[in-house]
Formats: C-alpha cells, structure tokens, sequence
C-alpha cells in the first residue's frame, strides 16, 4: 500500500521555501568554490536524494566558473522504509578516486550512518580528501561521531522531512520546498 502523500502535505509545515533553499544553495556555491580553486572535483551525487540539490548547486558551481567531474552512487539504508537498516550499494562510481578531491553531495545530513560509509569507500579508494556538501542539517545530536557536512544550506527540525529531494515513502521527491510533518 501506498503512503498518501496528499494526506502527508495536509499533516505538514513547510520549514524552507524553494526561494530560501536557492538563495541557500547559491551561498554554499560562493563557499566551496574557492575551496577548490584550481581544481576540479568530482562531484559524487548521493541518488536519488541528492539529485535535485546536487543539480542545482553544479550548476551555481559553473556559473562561478568552477569545473566538476560528475558522477553518482547509490548507496541506501532505508529503501522506501522510516528506519535504516544494512548499506545497500545499488550503484558505485566509476570514476578512479586515487589521489583525487571528492565532494559527497547529498540531500541532508541525518544521523550520518550512510554518508559516514561512503567517505569511508571513498577514502578506501584513496581519495584525497572527502568532503561533504548537504542541503539540509538535522538539529539533534544523534549524528556519527566525526561526520559533519563541510558545506551546508539548511537546519531542519528533528522531525520527518520531505521534498526537495527527500522522500515520503518513495513519493515527493520533487516538490519545491522542504516540509516536516506534525506530531
């Protein structure tokens, strides 16, 4: 059975507007482009939450005339579910990251399990470094110890998130702002 996502808007507040979410997303371009000076990147989006961020901030990126040398993974924990479980890798990048500069680039950063094991992949790899950029920050304290998002556009409330990239039960993806739910 399928999660009413109509329902869910109706349950919901909006936390970010898409005007707030792009002027936030703009200012992380203005921050991790001189960060990478003289470089190029590659710029790991983190599917399928990431893709809406990750497209847009690429693009922010460009027009600040930093070039990136895209690719994606697909690394999961929830599958459509409200809790993690085991990492799941559906996807991994084809792109050799011995010596290279990683930015992770992802939709938010929660309690950080997901995004703590593919830094750790990345580093395996030998990555130079591992960064990570995250539209959204939860506000609780519950994260990874040591996993933070370098570059980040929005706090959220410890609540259920969705839209912008964020899901309800595989649904709302695609909606323009961020919404938690009530109670």
């Amino acid at each position: 059975m399928t999660a009413d996502l109509q329902a869910a808007l109706a349950n919901a507040d909006v936390v970010h507007d898409r005007a707030v979410l792009e002027q936030s997303i703009r200012t992380m371009a203005r921050a991790i482009a001189p960060d990478y000076s003289g470089d190029r990147p590659v710029y790991l989006t983190v599917m399928h939450g990431g893709l809406p961020f990750a497209a847009q901030l690429a693009m922010e990126l460009g027009e600040l005339g930093l070039d990136l040398e895209f690719d994606y993974l697909h690394a999961t924990r929830y599958r459509g579910e409200t809790s993690g479980g085991e990492l799941v890798w559906k996807h991994r990048p084809a792109t050799p990251l011995q010596g290279r500069r990683v930015l992770l680039v992802d939709d938010i950063v929660d309690e950080g399990q997901t995004l703590a094991a593919v830094r750790a992949w990345c580093v395996e790899q030998g990555a130079a470094e591992v960064r990570i950029a995250a539209l959204a920050v939860k506000a609780h304290d519950r994260c990874v110890e040591g996993v933070r998002a370098d570059y980040k556009g929005v706090d959220v409330p410890d609540r259920y998130v969705f839209g912008y990239g964020m899901d309800f039960h595989e649904q709302g993806r695609n909606l323009p702002a961020i919404y938690a739910l009530r109670g």
